[in-house]
């Protein structure tokens, strides 16, 4: 007999325009304008974040500042301050701790709170996420939005129903016909590439997906197709972990002037380096490299990115790297990148094929050689 999963009662809460609305907070001449945080516009900027107001003209994350300025003359960019933004993520988090012990931070500004065992409100979700929305709103000085649900990926997809300052909630009673209805491209992992082929195929609502067996979505997704099978019916039974941890750890540099050449590209890898290497030294000991990339951004904002195996930051590597990015196409960089990926020897592990070996490298790591 399959036993069925638990019912879970769990809030996503998403701050709206996060870094924007701090800045707007702190500073009353903000507030009512267009406003983005990030990058000085005559030094090749990049938005980090815009508020309503800026996203009414096209502005949005990622795009170049000067281009937010063209599509916005009036608008303000402010530099990130990114230690303000931890501190009040820190104070949201306390507000959560109150409620639940089963938070799982996604970033500075969204988060998954499992609350299904919560003596609050007798153990109304609903009551709790208006509660927490209510205490932000209060003490923070920024609104957040939520989504209730009873799993994660609906609480996700809930939270940007009634963007921004909202509340959505969708009852166990619910889910079929929601979810029927939804369209593919809510679903988290569906991008333009993979829309695209959806629409190709007919497929525009996870009630079409629906029609399609395992097969046939494995046939047309490859290994996305089991996790469409289960998302396209509302299941997702992943639990709120508290104890996230690192899967990689990466440097990328913005340039004010093009890096035109190959030769230029590897003339930065020793800095790049030097961060990378500073930056895995802060994690803790039970951190292994077991793979590693670079990536490159060119002046027409396309990115390649490349992966080799490899277990140690040797520069020869990620000369490597670079050079097979360089082949694959020519021409100045904006961006440079290099990271690694991690083996958490905290979580929980499938047998090892050379045990000796990875034991040997954990010694290594720890200095006890």
């Amino acid at each position: 007999m399959t036993l069925s999963p638990p019912t879970r009662k769990i809030i996503h809460v998403d701050c709206d325009c996060f870094y924007a609305a701090v800045e707007a907070r702190d500073d009353s001449s903000l507030r009512g304008r267009p406003v983005a945080v990030g990058g000085d516009p005559h030094r090749r900027g990049v938005i980090a974040t815009c508020n309503y107001p800026a996203r009414h003209f096209g502005v949005h994350s990622a795009m170049a500042s000067s281009t937010a300025l063209r599509l916005c003359p009036d608008l303000v960019i402010v530099p990130p301050n990114f230690d303000k933004y931890r501190k009040v993520s820190a104070q949201i988090h306390e507000i959560f701790k109150r409620y639940t012990a089963l938070i799982e931070p996604l970033s500075l500004d969204e988060a998954y709170l499992d609350v299904s065992q919560s003596e609050q409100f007798e153990n109304s979700a609903t009551r709790i996420a208006e509660a927490i929305r209510a205490e932000v709103r209060q003490h923070i000085g920024i609104t957040v939005s939520a989504g209730v649900a009873p799993n994660k990926f609906l609480a996700k997809v809930a939270s940007d129903w009634r963007k921004p300052d909202g509340l959505f909630v969708i009852t166990p009673a619910q889910v079929d016909d929601f979810v029927a209805s939804l369209p593919v491209k809510k679903i988290s992992g569906v991008g333009r590439v993979t829309a695209e082929k959806m629409a190709s195929l007919n497929l525009h609502t996870c009630g079409d997906l629906q029609g399609l067996s395992r097969l046939e979505l494995a046939q047309a997704f490859g290994s996305f197709g089991e996790r469409l099978y289960h998302l396209s019916r509302g299941e997702d039974n992943r639990p709120v972990q508290t104890g996230r941890r690192r899967k990689s750890v990466s440097v990328e540099r913005t340039y004010d002037s093009d890096q035109p050449t190959l030769k230029e590209w590897l003339r930065e890898l020793d800095s790049l380096l030097d961060k990378l290497k500073e930056r895995f030294a802060r994690l803790d000991q039970n951190y292994l490299i077991s793979g590693l990339t670079a990536k490159v951004k060119y002046q027409d904002f396309v990115s390649l990115s490349c992966d080799m195996a490899g277990t140690d930051l040797d520069r020869a590597h990620f000369e490597t790297l670079l050079e097979q990015l360089w082949e694959r196409r020519q021409g100045p960089a904006r961006l440079l990148g290099i990271g690694a990926r991690l083996r958490d020897m905290k979580a929980p592990q499938q047998p090892d094929l050379f045990p000796e070996e990875w034991d040997r490298a954990l010694r290594q790591r720890r200095g006890k050689t």
